[in-house]
Order: C-alpha cells, then sequence, then structure tokens
C-alpha cells in the first residue's frame, strides 16, 4: 500500500479540500513511494468520499499524529517519536489531570514451570518480542515514544474514522455470549459480519485483578482484506444491553483493512460503552498511555512460528495496579510493562473485571456463499498439538490479593467444530493450564 499521505497530519485543516488530489500526484512524485496516484485516487472514487468526509479525516488526522521530535520510515509506516507528555491519549478528557506513569510499582508474577524443563518432542517456545520496526537499528530519542503514523490511506480503507478506530458492536459481544443482531449503518460503514470463535471462559465470581497466559504466535491467512483473524485475551465487566460493558482486549492480529498487509500484529483494544462510542484499536484515540520506547502496539511481529519447526510466543500480563487503580499490559517473560490504561476511563471495570476469556476469533464475508478460508491460529486442528496446532498455555487468573491461580468456573465456547476446534487440558510439564485450538475454515467438513 505504501505511506499516502504521511504529509497529511502537517497541512492546515482550512485547507481547500479540492485540491487534495492534485497534492496527493504531487508529493508521491517528490517522495517515489511504492504506491501508484492511480491506485491511491482510486481510494477516493470507490470510497465516494465526499469533500466533507476528507475534511474530518484531516482534522482527525491533525489531532491523532502529534508534531513528532523525529520520524522514522519502517514496514510498519512511518513512526512518529512524540514527546511521551504529549501523546494522544492525554487528549482525553478524563486524562486531563492526569499524572503519567512511567512503571508500576509492582509486577504480580505467576507461577511458571520453567521451559528447561520441557520433555519429549517438545521444543523450546522462543519469545515473539521482535517488532518489524526493529529492523531499522534507529530507536526514538530518551523522553519519547514512538508511534505509527496514521493516514488518509488508512481510515479510507477501514471505510470511516469510526470503523478505523473501533470493532463492529457485534465483535466482541458473540465472544461474551451476548446474542444481539445489528443491521448496517450506513453512516459509519458497519457490515454484521458473521464471527466464529474458539474460546475458553473464566468466571469465578469473585473480583479478577488481572489476567496472564503465553500466546503461540503464527500468520494465518485470511480470505480478503475485510476479514480478520485474532487470537488474543479478553478482560471484562458490566453488561451490553445496560451499555456498561467495559472490556481490555490483547492479542495478535492479522487484519489486512486494518493494517494494510497480512502481516501478524501486535494489538490492544478497549471499550467502556459495549463499544458504542469509546474506546479503539492500539493508540487511534486517546485512551491507552504508551509507556515503553521500542514495543508499539499495532507493530508488525516479525518472529511467527511454523508447523513442526520453531515455536514462538508472546507471554502476555493484564494487571491492576492496586494503588493507583490502572489496568496495566506487561510482555514477555521478563514483565516488560509497555503502557497502561488508566482507572478513570472506566466504569464498571474500574475496580475489578468479572470474566476473562482466552482464545481465537476469526471473521466471515461470505463472499462467495461458502464459509470462509480464513484460517484461525495455525491453521490445524486441536487435536494435532504442539508444533502444529496454536496454543494457549499457563492460564492464570489473578485475584484480589494480586495472587495469580489456576481459572476455575471456566466454560468452552466452539462455534463451529468442523471449521476451527478447541482442546482444554492440564500436564504438569510447561504447558500447565493449557488448551490447542484452531483450524482451517473452509474444508470437506466446513463448506
Amino acid at each position: 500500500m505504501g505511506y499516502l499521505l504521511q504529509w497529511s497530519r502537517r497541512c492546515s485543516s482550512s485547507s481547500s479540500v479540492v485540491l487534495l488530489p492534485l497534492f496527493l500526484v504531487f508529493f508521491l512524485a517528490i517522495l517515489g513511494k511504492s504506491v501508484s496516484v492511480v491506485s491511491a485516487l482510486e481510494y477516493f472514487k470507490d470510497m465516494q468520499a465526499s469533500s466533507s468526509t476528507l475534511e474530518s479525516i484531516q482534522k482527525y488526522l491533525a489531532e491523532i499524529n502529534k508534531p513528532a521530535v523525529m520520524s522514522i520510515e519502517t514496514p510498519d509506516g512511518i513512526i512518529d517519536c512524540v514527546d511521551k507528555w504529549k501523546q494522544p491519549a492525554f487528549d482525553h478528557p478524563l486524562l486531563k489531570n492526569h499524572t503519567f506513569k512511567l512503571a508500576s510499582p509492582e509486577l504480580p508474577r505467576p507461577m511458571r514451570t520453567k521451559v528447561e524443563e520441557v520433555k519429549g518432542d517438545y521444543n523450546t517456545p522462543m519469545e515473539a518480542l521482535s517488532q518489524g520496526w526493529h529492523k531499522n537499528r534507529t530507536r526514538c530519542p530518551k523522553g519519547t515514544v514512538p508511534i505509527i503514523r496514521v493516514t488518509v490511506e488508512d481510515v479510507l480503507r477501514a471505510g470511516s474514522i469510526q470503523n478505523f478506530q473501533r470493532k463492529p458492536q457485534n465483535t466482541a459481544l458473540a465472544a461474551l455470549n451476548v446474542n444481539v443482531s445489528i443491521s448496517a449503518d450506513d453512516d459509519f460503514n458497519i457490515i454484521d459480519l458473521p464471527h466464529e470463535y474458539a474460546t475458553v471462559r473464566s468466571k469465578p465470581g469473585t473480583p479478577i485483578h488481572g489476567v496472564t497466559a503465553g500466546i503461540n504466535v503464527w500468520n494465518p491467512h485470511v480470505g480478503n482484506e475485510g476479514e480478520m483473524s485474532i487470537s488474543q485475551i479478553w478482560v471484562a465487566s458490566g453488561q451490553y444491553e445496560f451499555g456498561n460493558l467495559n472490556t481490555i482486549e490483547v492479542g495478535w492480529q492479522v487484519y489486512p483493512r486494518l493494517y494494510r498487509d497480512s502481516k501478524t500484529h501486535l494489538f490492544v483494544y478497549w471499550t467502556a460503552d459495549a463499544y458504542r462510542s469509546t474506546g479503539c484499536y492500539n493508540l487511534r484515540c486517546p485512551g491507552f498511555v504508551q509507556v515503553h520506547e521500542e514495543i508499539i502496539v499495532g507493530s508488525i511481529l516479525n518472529l511467527v512460528s511454523t508447523i513442526s519447526g520453531q515455536q514462538y510466543e508472546s507471554l502476555i500480563q493484564v494487571y491492576k495496579d492496586r494503588n493507583t487503580g490502572d489496568w496495566w499490559l506487561a510482555i514477555g517473560a521478563e514483565g516488560t510493562q509497555v503502557g497502561y490504561w488508566p482507572a478513570s476511563l472506566f466504569t464498571t471495570l474500574r475496580d475489578s473485571a468479572e470474566e476473562v476469556q482466552w482464545g481465537g476469533e476469526i471473521t466471515d464475508t461470505k463472499l462467495d456463499g461458502a464459509h470462509t478460508a480464513t484460517e484461525m491460529g495455525s491453521n490445524r486442528f486441536a487435536q494435532e498439538g504442539y508444533a502444529k496446532a496454536s496454543y494457549f498455555r499457563q492460564l492464570h487468573v489473578m485475584d484480589s490479593n494480586n495472587v495469580y491461580n489456576k481459572p476455575t468456573d471456566t466454560t468452552i465456547r466452539i462455534d463451529n467444530a468442523n471449521c476451527y476446534n478447541l482442546d482444554l487440558g492440564y500436564t504438569l510439564d510447561f504447558l500447565s493450564v493449557h488448551f490447542f485450538y484452531g483450524g482451517p475454515g473452509n474444508n470437506a467438513n466446513c463448506p
């Protein structure tokens, strides 16, 4: 796709939108980017973007793309090094007087079986923290945080600013076992796509202060750019029907429409009102506070697993700081703190969570009337096991004393076992409480 309109955030919001196509030709010619002018203009034509729409997008870009101390060209696009005090999070009205935290004072540690104890045919899984922009050895200066720049092309590809920022309302509702029917919305261009899940849910009936798991990382095929494949953790509280469903979501996803490629990306998501008007992916709206100077939410994960080959995983922790109430994201065996969601963003999640989930999710556009060939996990069914099927391992849930325990009161959801399935188990080796999951989608038994 390329880096269309990287200059747009520097343009005045009062600039004539009518001249935008001419600027496209001029700047793309100078910059020599990979996207042709014809394809760029086709986005305007295909999306039938009106002058008011383009003006709205430019206004959004001016707000979300903060002035950069330095910019770096990477496989993710342009990464801007932004003063950590001026990042988008602090535009949120609830964070105007927020005190920036460099790190959580406490990092709870779950009990884990050492990888060295792996027996038999298991090859040691390795951490998948290497990101696309790490290939460029340039790093952001001290006191700044890296943020992927948003372009006009990014927003147009999603169909609207709302689609670009947020999930359609039904995306995680099904995962939370809420039955709701949502029709297409012309203004927001939200399509009620079928979603299918293979998940494990824990709802112990006591306050939850955190969750963790090692998530096997793969690069599944998706049927078309409008479909996605996700492996993630959900932390949730509240109810959709009352409009107070709060969620924090973390994992990896392949979603061409969102990222302009078919690679695997680390992502975060949040909502405080059942996906209606709050929250977004990554840093595409004020909310999540980026802390780490090298790990970027939304960036490409370079290292992915191969069938019968090297396995890569990301150890994800989402936990509540007992002192501040903020929800922190830590990644890796060393618990690298990437950032946090301030407690003030939430209502039902402000004190604790009611349930957590782990698992896979896909969408199906059913373009040809058949089930999608979008893969979940590695594209192999659960029964194929380690190094073939994707996994979540060493599942833990944190209680109100900040102690990690094995999950209780678990339920399994498999929407269509002929397309994707899941097998929950417990072993004494490094997998501990774990499950294998996934599948190829369309096949002889999943037409």
